[in-house]
């Protein structure tokens, strides 16, 4: 199984460089599934429904989430109709929406999981536990085929501790959120692939993809500024590409994706 897995979109430039280059992106690594952090979409801040089935008519199968989730507020209401969009699990139950989809593939599934960091983001349940418990209904290799989860932290070294905390129950711990690519993809010992971040997908030329103002002022000022706005220069699609054998469900290849932009491509 060929996963392609697409880091923070983030406005339009990274919406542009994704439906650009998503050609390239399938006739390359012929994935069985397309997921993407969709968090940052709508002007940097949030996702809506017109976005949404933007991606779906490119080839998305899954769009997955973070902090930003709820910052464009039609998505209170459409994420209970859309079992594709999916928030962190670890965010409360009542919350609306789910944690996880569940994408037949193969003829069987493939089960896409978001998770949310605690280190220096929004208090929310403890990922760590959460997901062990969540993962009792779940045999990888058995009742689903392979198991893909985008967590989303701050922390480099809490996404690593929770890699290793389920290598060999999982496929693929990829983080997000840094908008930083990563050189740190690899596949851990008990089978599953890992990279601290996959990194943004929109306009490297600025910072983390918003124009240079506003944050500059925030540092130089330590006080609100303008509202960021997203940098509108081409974009660079950042992502991650894992293979996963059909049997077991563990990973086979991890490597990275750069295309377009201006960072070196890979």
């Amino acid at each position: 199984m060929n996963i392609v897995f697409i880091g923070d979109v983030v406005g339009r430039s990274g919406r542009e460089a994704f439906k650009k280059h998503i050609t390239t992106i399938k006739e390359k690594y012929s994935p069985d599934a397309v997921i993407v952090n969709g968090e940052n979409a709508a002007h940097g801040f949030g996702i809506t429904e017109s976005i949404c089935k933007e991606f779906y008519d490119i080839g998305v199968d899954c769009i997955t989430t973070g902090n930003h989730i709820w910052s464009q507020r039609e998505v209170i209401v459409y994420i209970g109709r859309d079992k594709k969009l999916i928030r962190p699990l670890n965010y409360p139950d009542d919350s609306p929406g789910k944690g996880y989809y569940e994408l037949n593939v193969f003829g069987g599934k493939l089960l896409v999981i978001n998770l949310m960091g605690r280190e220096f983001m929004y208090s929310v349940d403890c990922p760590f536990r959460k997901i062990d418990n969540f993962l009792k209904n779940y045999r990888l290799g058995g009742n689903v085929k392979g198991i893909f989860i985008d967590f989303h932290a701050e922390v480099t070294s809490e996404k690593m501790a929770m890699a290793h905390f389920l290598d060999g129950r999982v496929s693929a711990v990829v983080g997000t959120h840094t908008h930083v690519p990563t050189a740190d993809a690899h596949i851990l010992p008990k089978g599953t692939a890992f990279q601290s971040d996959a990194g943004m997908t929109g306009d490297y030329n600025g910072v983390i993809g918003y124009t240079p103002e506003a944050p500059i002022f925030k540092f130089l000022r330590r006080m609100p500024g303008e509202r960021f706005t997203p940098a509108s220069g081409e974009g660079t699609v950042c992502g991650t590409y894992i293979k996963i054998d059909d049997i077991s469900g563990k990973a086979i290849k991890i490597s990275p994706v750069r295309i377009g932009g201006i960072l070196s491509q890979s």
